[in-house]
C-alpha cells in the first residue's frame, strides 16, 4: 500500500515542482520585460528632463486635483518646451507646452490616446470625437454642411431665447449681499440651447431640471463622468458594479432610447415624400435633419448607430464645453471691469434699444470677440489634447520622441508665448495683443485637421450669451469664493463660480 501511495505521490510532487518552476520563470520574465521596457522608455526621454519621480507611482503622488494645474504650470516654467509626466513605472506621457512643439504634434495625423476618450464611448459611441482613419474622414466630410453659416444663422434666435430664460432666473435671485453660483445655471442654459438646435426640442430644463427623462439623463451623465475622472475610477469591470456605475449605465440607456426614438420618428417622416418636401423647405433645419439627409460619395447615408453617435457627440461637446467657456468668460469680465464696460458699450452701440440678437450683429462685436478669445486662452474648456505617436517625431531643437509614446498638448501651458514671460506676462488678461500671439498659443478648439468642427457654433453662442448678460447685468467677483480650477472632462471650478450681479436699469 505504501509503495502504491509513493508511486502516486511522486508524479504529483513532480507536477507541483514543475508548476512552481514555471511560475517563477514567468514572474522573472515579466520582471525582465518590465525592466527593459522601463529602461527603453527612460532612455527615450533622456533629452527631456522633468520633475523627480517615484519608481512606482511616477508623479501621481505629487498631483492633487485642486492644485493640479498650478503644479503643471510650475513644472512648465522649470522645464522648457516639454517634460515627461509618469503615470506609473512604465506609463509616461510627454507634456508639450511650447507653441512650436504643439504645432508639430497637432499637424500630424496621429490617433488620439487617452483613457478619457474610452470613458465617453458608452455614452457618445464612436462619433467624430472618437473615430480615427478613413471613417473619421468620411464622417467629418458628411457633418461639415451642418456647421455652414446658413445652418447656424437661425440658431441665434434659439440661443437668445435660452439665455433670456437664465437671465430671468437671475433677476429673481440677486441680492446685494449674496453672490450667485453661475456654473449650474449656465450648464442648464447650454443644454436647453443644444436640445433646440439638435432636435428642435423645446425643453423646460432651466426651470424644471427633471421635466424630461432625457434632460435628466444627459445631466446625470455629465456629472457622473466628471465624478469618475476625479476619483480615478477607470476600470469598467469594477466601476459597473458600483452605485454610480449602475446609474451611469441606466442614464446611457435612457439617453440612447430617446435619441433612437427621435431618429426613428424623423426617418419615418422623411420616408413620406410630402413630409420630406416640408423638411427641405423648412426655414430652419436642425442638426438631425442635416445628418439624415447627408450622403457619402456613394450615396449612402449614416447608419442608425452612427446617427446616434454623432447626435450624442454633438450634445456632449456642445453642452459642457460651452458652459465651461462661458462661465470662465463671465469670471474674467468680473475681474476686469474696464474690459467689461468696453464690451458693454460696443454691444449697446450695435443693439441700440433692442434686446434681441441678430446674425448680422455677431460680426460687429470686434472687441467682445477679442475678450472671448482671451478668456478662452487663459481658461480653455478642454485643458489638453493627447496623441499617440504613430511614428517618431523630431522637433526644431533636435530633440526627438519615438513612436508609441503619448504626447499631450496642454492647452493651459501652450498659452505661453515665444517672448520672455517677463515681457509678455502670459497670465495677464489683454485682449488687444491677440495679433501678436503665436497661432498655437491659442488652442481652445485644438488645431490641425482634427480641430473642433463646432467652433463657430460655440463662438456664436458665447457672443449671444455675453451680449445679453452684459446688457442686463454688471458683474463683480466674490472675493470670499474665488474659483479653484480643476481639469476634468472640461475645465471646472471645484467650488463653483460665484459672482455678484447688479441689475442695469
Amino acid at each position: 500500500m505504501a509503495s502504491l501511495l509513493d508511486n502516486i505521490t511522486r508524479p504529483s510532487a513532480a507536477i507541483l515542482q514543475l508548476s512552481v518552476l514555471l511560475g517563477v520563470t514567468f514572474v522573472l520574465l515579466k520582471v525582465l520585460q518590465f525592466y527593459w521596457e522601463r529602461k527603453k522608455l527612460t532612455k527615450a526621454l533622456e533629452a527631456f528632463p522633468g520633475p523627480p519621480k517615484h519608481w512606482f507611482y511616477g508623479h501621481n503622488h505629487l498631483l492633487k486635483s485642486e492644485t493640479f494645474l498650478q503644479q503643471i504650470v510650475s513644472w512648465g516654467e522649470e522645464y522648457p518646451y516639454a517634460f515627461p509626466r509618469w503615470f506609473g513605472p512604465i506609463l509616461p506621457t510627454v507634456i508639450i507646452h511650447h507653441p512650436e512643439y504643439a504645432k508639430i504634434i497637432l499637424g500630424r495625423a496621429d490617433p488620439k490616446a487617452s483613457a478619457l476618450y474610452k470613458l465617453l464611448v458608452p455614452w457618445i459611441g464612436n462619433g467624430l470625437l472618437i473615430l480615427e482613419g478613413s471613417k473619421w474622414s468620411q464622417h467629418r466630410k458628411m457633418l461639415t454642411p451642418a456647421f455652414h453659416y446658413d445652418v447656424l444663422k437661425p440658431y441665434v434666435t434659439l440661443m437668445s431665447d435660452s439665455v433670456k430664460v437664465m437671465l430671468d432666473k437671475w433677476d429673481k435671485r440677486i441680492t446685494e449681499r449674496r453672490s450667485v453660483e453661475l456654473f449650474q445655471d449656465v450648464s442648464l442654459m447650454t443644454l436647453d440651447s443644444i436640445m433646440k438646435c439638435a432636435f428642435s426640442f423645446n425643453s423646460n430644463c432651466q426651470t424644471q431640471s427633471d421635466s424630461h427623462y432625457y434632460i435628466k439623463a444627459v445631466y446625470d451623465l455629465s456629472y457622473l463622468l466628471s465624478d469618475r475622472i476625479r476619483n480615478l475610477s477607470l476600470k469598467d469591470v469594477f466601476y459597473n458594479f458600483t452605485g454610480s456605475g449602475r446609474t451611469f449605465q441606466d442614464a446611457c440607456k435612457l439617453a440612447h432610447a430617446h435619441t433612437d426614438q427621435v431618429i426613428k420618428e424623423r426617418k419615418t417622416l422623411l420616408s413620406n415624400e410630402k413630409e420630406l418636401e416640408k423638411i427641405q423647405k423648412k426655414k430652419r433645419l436642425d442638426f438631425l435633419d442635416i445628418l439624415l439627409c447627408s450622403k457619402d460619395e456613394n450615396g449612402v447615408g449614416l447608419s442608425d448607430e452612427d446617427l446616434r453617435a454623432e447626435v450624442d457627440t454633438f450634445m456632449f461637446e456642445g453642452h459642457d464645453t460651452v458652459a465651461s467657456g462661458l462661465s470662465w468668460l463671465l469670471y474674467c469680465m468680473s475681474l476686469h471691469p474696464e474690459h467689461q464696460q468696453r464690451c458693454r458699450e460696443e454691444i449697446q452701440g450695435i443693439l441700440g434699444d433692442r434686446d434681441t440678437i441678430e446674425w448680422e450683429d455677431l460680426g460687429k462685436m470686434t472687441y467682445t470677440t477679442m475678450c472671448i478669445k482671451e478668456s478662452l486662452r487663459l481658461f480653455p474648456p478642454v485643458t489638453g489634447v493627447s496623441r499617440e505617436l504613430s511614428k517618431p517625431v523630431t522637433f526644431p531643437d533636435g530633440r526627438s520622441l519615438p513612436a508609441g509614446l503619448l504626447g499631450l498638448s496642454h492647452q493651459t501651458l501652450t498659452r505661453w508665448p515665444l517672448l520672455l514671460p517677463q515681457v509678455y506676462d502670459p497670465l495677464r488678461f489683454s485682449p488687444e495683443r491677440s495679433a501678436q500671439r503665436h497661432s498655437h498659443a491659442f488652442l481652445p478648439f485644438s488645431a490641425g485637421s482634427r480641430n473642433c468642427i463646432g467652433q463657430q457654433f460655440a463662438m456664436n453662442e458665447l457672443k449671444v450669451a455675453l451680449a445679453l448678460i452684459l446688457q442686463r447685468f454688471e458683474l463683480y467677483p466674490d472675493p470670499s469664493k474665488l474659483p479653484i480650477m480643476i481639469p476634468q472632462i472640461i475645465l471646472r471650478s471645484s467650488n463653483g463660480i460665484h459672482l455678484h450681479l447688479k441689475k442695469i436699469f
